[in-house]
């Protein structure tokens, strides 16, 4: 975008920050290279991942024993590597939360019209169903049900799912993603690429900004990205949320996920076909479809219990510019424990995260052994309640301890996935987003790595960690993934990894140290994520998002905030 002199000094030089660093400050187009005092260790790493992944740790939920464990073992290996606290005199940012464990829910009963008695799906079988509100019971009671196709209101893409609808103590029913997935159309959303629209998470607030009593997402392995286990483990347990005034009494009543195979049958007993329904939802012409007749019930009973959890900051405090920082962070938490399982009961999270925990604590004692400071600060955050929906980094960003204005960039690591070796390409999530993009490649040139973009973008993974609300805030953001295409046994190899991953250990308690893991691959990544920050903390740059992007308004005010305070020195 242009930007016309006449405009007042003050957004004129807000542009330039924004957008054109003067040339003596623009970022080298040469490669980096790693301070020679400079070491990633991949021996330390595996030991960081084993003690945050024993079952000692007992899956690193918050608000548990596990938590306290976890807590107290990163403050000590930050005060171990010399990396000081990051907020005031204390490495903690507490996190106020509600826990909501469903003890007991019933089977969901649909009185159909079709159906001579009334169909029964079974709890974690069929469905899934919980309530974010604070209340000891909560239930939907010959709720009427209508079927909103993707639920999506998206004036930008001309697409209002709930258009003439009122939906008010009605149920819906969602499907995961977005059209462009199920069609391949490019001209449709982003194509096969999720936007947020496609996440779970905007489906239910969409509803609740309806006013619906129920919202239930019909699952879908490929459009999801993940098999029904993972429904069916995520979301049972304690679930947790940040604290709202008023219990959250706004949202609706229950939300769950229904099988493919149970909304099949349900339709039917509608007279309705979902396949059929489904694939009309993927044009503009969908109108909303009414299960006329069909009415459902089903009653969850909770134990709700108010706790605080916690982020942990560390920071090396920058040389010239301490008030501009870079963040580093990887969430700690992960599932917990199931007692109701009968052999192995603890959710480990080796690779999702123990992996992101061990890199942030490699990369934090890298910037320690620096014989010169960086100039600017670097902060290591190391972040609670990802898992439960991302509420640590959402609690940050509504209380950031170092302002977002000044943040230059936020680099993600999570569930780090190059534990089976080096690659030769580096996947970069949401890849073509901004300015970070050029100094990872840059950096990942130094390992001989590509960068590529997401094999299945439909999955939405930009959205689904916690550089996200970040992102939403205007703060550059960055987020890679490992590699597919592994140096030794080629793409075919790392590409069945990924899949077997995916498949039988995300989100189940087979997330486990493997003491055969080959590091290098992290190692690398690592050390390509390293030196990203270390050269964003050696210059004046604030990098932006790219022109079009989402995000970029967001970052456009914060430069005119920044512009303000140098105008004010």
């Amino acid at each position: 975008m242009t930007i016309p002199l006449r405009l007042t000094p003050l957004l004129f030089l807000a542009g330039l920050i924004a957008c054109s660093p003067p040339p003596e400050q623009a970022a080298s187009t040469q490669r980096p290279s790693l301070p020679a005092t400079v070491a990633i260790s991949a021996e330390q790493i595996a030991e960081d991942i084993r003690t945050l992944a024993s079952d000692e740790f007992e899956g690193r939920a918050p608000s548990s024993r596990g938590e306290e464990l976890t807590i107290a073992f990163l403050q000590q290996r930050f005060a171990d590597m010399g990396v000081g606290p990051g907020n005031g005199e204390s490495y903690l940012q507490q996190v106020p939360l509600v826990s909501i464990t469903a003890e007991e829910v019933s089977d969901m009963e649909v009185v159909a019209a079709q159906a001579q008695q009334p169909l029964s799906f079974e709890y974690r079988r069929d469905m899934m169903a919980w309530t974010r509100r604070v209340v000891p019971e909560s239930a939907l009671s010959d709720s009427e049900l209508v079927f909103v196709g993707y639920g999506i209101t998206a004036p930008e893409y001309d697409w209002d799912d709930y258009a003439g609808l009122d939906v008010r103590g009605k149920t819906v029913i969602i499907m995961v993603n977005d059209p462009g997935f199920a069609t391949g159309d490019e001209t449709l959303f982003n194509g096969r690429a999720m936007t947020y629209y496609g996440r779970w998470t905007y489906k239910y607030e969409e509803a609740t900004r309806r006013g619906a009593a129920g919202a239930l997402i019909v699952h879908n392995s490929a459009a999801a990205g993940y098999p029904w286990a993972v429904v069916s483990g995520s979301w049972s347990g304690p679930q947790f949320d940040l604290i709202s005034a008023d219990g959250n009494a706004g949202l609706p009543a229950i939300e769950g996920w229904l099988t493919e195979a149970a909304a099949t049958e349900l339709f039917a007993a509608s007279d309705l076909d979902y396949a059929s329904l489904a694939a009309k939802a993927s044009t503009r012409e969908f109108q909303p479809v009414a299960l006329a007749g069909s009415h459902a019930s089903v009653r969850v009973s909770n134990r709700v219990r108010s706790s605080v959890s916690n982020n942990v900051i560390a920071r090396i405090e920058g040389s010239h510019y301490p008030d501009e920082t870079i963040i580093y962070m990887a969430h700690w938490d992960h599932l917990g424990k199931d007692e109701r399982l009968e052999d192995n009961q603890v959710f480990n999270g080796a690779i999702d995260n123990a992996t992101g925990t061990a890199g942030l604590l490699a990369i934090a004692e890298a910037f320690a052994t620096l014989e010169t400071p960086p100039e600017r600060s670097i902060v290591f955050l190391a972040l609670t309640a990802e898992e439960a929906g991302l509420h640590g980094s959402a609690y940050y960003v509504n209380n950031p301890v170092y302002p977002l204005a000044t943040t230059v960039a936020a680099i993600n690591m999570d569930a780090m996935r190059s534990v089976w070796g080096p690659t030769h390409d580096l996947i970069v999530v949401g890849k073509g987003a901004s300015a970070l993009e050029d100094h990872l490649a840059r950096a990942a040139a130094v390992k001989s790595r590509t960068l590529v973009g997401e094999a299945q973008p439909e999955q939405g993974m930009f959205y689904r960690s916690d550089h996200f609300n970040f992102a939403k805030a205007g703060v550059p953001s960055l987020y890679t993934s490992g590699g597919i295409d592994h140096v030794e046994r080629g793409r075919e190899f790392g590409l069945a990894r990924r899949q077997e991953y995916t498949q039988l250990h995300y989100h189940k308690v087979t997330d486990e140290f493997d003491p055969d893991w080959d590091f290098s691959g992290i190692v690398d990544e690592l050390e390509i994520n390293f030196l990203v920050g270390h050269g964003l903390s050696m210059s004046r740059e604030f990098p932006n998002w790219y022109e079009g992007n989402e995000f970029r308004a967001a970052r456009d005010a914060s430069a005119a905030q920044r512009a303000a305070r140098l105008q004010g020195e």
